[in-house]
């Protein structure tokens, strides 16, 4: 199955342009959140240099976060750039847990592969399989307890978009 992040842009303006005023948009080296202003009247999710997977974890933010979250740019969330120490990286973890799941269930939508992220590649080496382990672990409680709304809806169209049959816990074997 082809990939390409324009399906995942239409599918993501045409569910949440008018619901919620946010468009999601190619951009360059970063990825980042506007809120609406002056110049933009709407709220921009912006992923990195035309990956899909950036796409995807973006809008995982974008689904988790708050009302008033998305108020903020970059949802006021603190980041630490790559060369994160042991502390700083398992903080790093323990905060991308959540919207990582939610990049998985996305991902699963589309019958994409998806790889956790410990974006740290000349810092302190990560434990993947455990990071993967609680990512995994989160997902099949989304999947259990449901998942957030926007999440939801946005893994639905694309479920719908890429013919992929309602997700299992066995869609999500590491």
């Amino acid at each position: 199955m082809q990939h390409d992040y324009n399906d995942l842009i239409h599918v993501f303006n045409q569910t949440f342009i008018d619901s919620f005023n946010t468009e999601l948009l190619l951009g360059g080296d970063e990825p980042i959140y506007y809120p609406a202003d002056a110049e933009h009247p709407k709220h921009r999710i912006i992923f990195a240099r035309g990956f899909y997977a950036s796409a995807m974890h973006e809008v995982a933010h974008w689904c988790i976060a708050g009302d008033e979250r998305r108020l903020l740019e970059d949802y006021g969330y603190w980041y630490h750039p790559d060369g994160r120490d042991e502390a700083t990286q398992a903080e790093f973890e323990k905060v991308e847990v959540k919207p990582q799941a939610v990049e998985w269930i996305l991902s699963a939508s589309c019958g994409f592969r998806f790889q956790v992220s410990c974006d740290n590649l000349s810092g302190a080496e990560s434990d993947r399989g455990g990071f993967t382990a609680k990512v995994r672990e989160q997902v099949l409680v989304y999947l259990r307890d449901g998942m957030p709304s926007r999440a939801k809806t946005y893994s639905d169209a694309l479920r719908t978009f890429y013919n992929q049959p309602p997700l299992t816990a066995s869609d999500f074997d590491a």
